[in-house]
Formats: structure tokens, C-alpha cells, sequence
């Protein structure tokens, strides 16, 4: 589940995104919120009949980069997803600004400039102390094969971690 740009907001946020349409980053902070919001009867469902979701990104993603502008604190940017479906795991692939520019299509959209990507993961470095999230860092300069192993690996250990029990809901 990345943003789902099929939906109205995903659509609206996708334009965004791709800088055809100008949005109060407010506005769009809403947006990203509301979009993961449109997924959680169809998660809670999935989840109760013992199906394991893999989401990339996640509310996390959109309170980093907000907040990484600047002029939002933390904490106004968690309250849109207080109640969401609380992750057993968040994975953190790091991987340098200066890396992740040499990977394919780096720059084509809106947040995809170093620069703003420090801010970034300053704001993510603030989120990992939480303690009552279970982040993992994986190193995601490794080969595909070694990442795609260690990834395996720490999902499968925490699915048998995790199989009885209940649902948790995020930051509440």
C-alpha cells in the first residue's frame, strides 16, 4: 500500500506530487492522511482474517516530510493518524541523500531534492525514539539479494512474534 493514486485524493495528491497542482501544505498533509484513512476498514479487515500488510511508507513517511518543512512541529503532524492500525514492525531503510540521488528517476517529484532529504531524516531520526514502535534500520546500500534476505528475515521473526496478538491503534 503506497499511496493509492487511484482514489479522488490520491489522484489530487499525485498531481501534486508531479507539481501540476499547487496545494497549502496543510492541505496536502490532510490529504496523505486521508488517503491511508480510505484503507483502514479494508487493513482491519485483512488483519482479522490473519493476512500480514506490507505498506510502504506509512503515517510516518508523511510526518517526516511535513514537519521536515519547517514551520510544523511533530506533533500537529501525528494527530490526523492518532487511531490508525499500529504497525508490529516500521523498517527504516537508510540509505544516504547522496545514494539515493544515483538510483533511477531521483528528483522528479516534488520532495526529491538532498537537501530537503536531510531535513527528512532528521525528522525520522526524531520519530525512531519512540519506544513504543518497533523500528528496525536496515542498511539499504546492500545488494538487492542481501536486503531482500535481512528484510525476509526480521518480517518473519516478528509475524511469529506478533500472531496472537491484538490490533494495536497508532500513538494513542
Amino acid at each position: 500500500f503506497p499511496t493509492d493514486r487511484t482514489t479522488e485524493i490520491g489522484q489530487l495528491i499525485s498531481s501534486y506530487l508531479v507539481r501540476e497542482k499547487n496545494l497549502e501544505d496543510h492541505t496536502i498533509h490532510l490529504l496523505f492522511s486521508a488517503n491511508r484513512w480510505e484503507h483502514v476498514p479494508m487493513m482491519k479487515e485483512k488483519l482479522h482474517e490473519g493476512i500480514t500488510i506490507v505498506v510502504d511508507r506509512y503515517a510516518f513517511s508523511g510526518v517526516a516530510f511535513t514537519s521536515a518543512k519547517g514551520n510544523f512541529c511533530l506533533d500537529w503532524c501525528k494527530q490526523p493518524d492518532v487511531g490508525l492500525p499500529k504497525p508490529d514492525l516500521i523498517l527504516f531503510l537508510q540509505l544516504s541523500p547522496e545514494e539515493a540521488a544515483e538510483r533511477g528517476n531521483f528528483g522528479r517529484e516534488r520532495y526529491e531534492t538532498s537537501s530537503f532529504q536531510e531535513k527528512v531524516l532528521q525528522s525520522f531520526c526524531c520519530l525512531m525514539e519512540d519506544k513504543t514502535l518497533n523500528w528496525k534500520t536496515v542498511d539499504a546500500s546492500k545488494s538487492i539479494e542481501d536486503l531482500h534476505r535481512e528484510i525476509k528475515s526480521v518480517a518473519e521473526e516478528t509475524m511469529q512474534e506478533v500472531q496472537n496478538k491484538p490490533l494495536g491503534e497508532l500513538w494513542k
